[in-house]
């Protein structure tokens, strides 16, 4: 949903001004309806001021697109950026050279940058967007080999009769170790210590 404000002032321009300071944007990010012209009246007397209705124009792909070629541009690197919406949720897949830059390690950079974009496509002037950031679909590899990890080392925590402490991970790779194992029958899972370094703990379920 867009925001609009109405103001008013002695002309046009001017109340589009004080409208455009309120929105925090700038003339072509917005449109304009003109809903009192304001006239000087006769001999200074009767004056009306001019009233208009600016709203702003919801636009989040470009919000998104900006802000990563900003940074990428920042960081040196040519990144072809290709967003596609499916209903609240902006996909965003990133393609170039040196994309292990991006990713970082174990994700980390991408992870902050998909952060940094999300808070930049939702400023509160509209409903929340889900933002997804990828390259060379790291996204689905990574969850592929956490869910391996977590079988893993739960066979391992059965087999040698001793809980397994991981290394820290995000909330969102701690939360697919978490739900890969929320079934099984024989371990449990929490996480212990405080971020960044918060840590899965795997261990033997304990038997009523």
């Amino acid at each position: 949903m867009s925001k609009s404000v109405i103001k008013s002032a002695k002309t046009v321009s001017a109340a589009v001004e004080l409208a455009l300071q309120e929105l925090g944007l700038s003339e072509n990010q917005v449109n304009v309806e003109i809903l009192e012209e304001g006239s000087r009246g006769l001999f200074g007397l009767g004056s009306k001021d001019a009233t208009v209705k600016v709203t702003s124009k919801l636009d989040l792909e470009s919000r998104a697109r900006d802000f990563l070629n900003d940074v990428f541009f920042a960081m040196g690197l040519k990144v072809a950026i290709e967003i596609t919406r499916t209903d609240k949720t902006m996909n965003i897949d990133l393609s170039g050279e040196n994309m292990g830059i991006i990713i970082g390690k174990r994700g980390d950079t991408l992870d902050a940058l998909e952060h940094l974009t999300s808070l930049c496509v939702n400023r509160g002037d509209g409903e929340y967007t889900k933002v997804i950031l990828d390259t060379e679909n790291y996204r689905e590899k990574r969850h592929a080999t956490l869910v391996k990890l977590a079988n893993n080392l739960a066979r391992s925590v059965v087999k040698n009769r001793r809980k397994v402490t991981l290394e820290p991970m995000s909330s969102n790779e701690r939360r697919i170790i978490h739900s890969t194992l929320q079934n099984n029958p024989d371990v449990d899972t929490y996480s212990v210590g405080e971020e960044p370094n918060r840590r899965i703990v795997i261990a033997l379920k304990k038997k009523a």
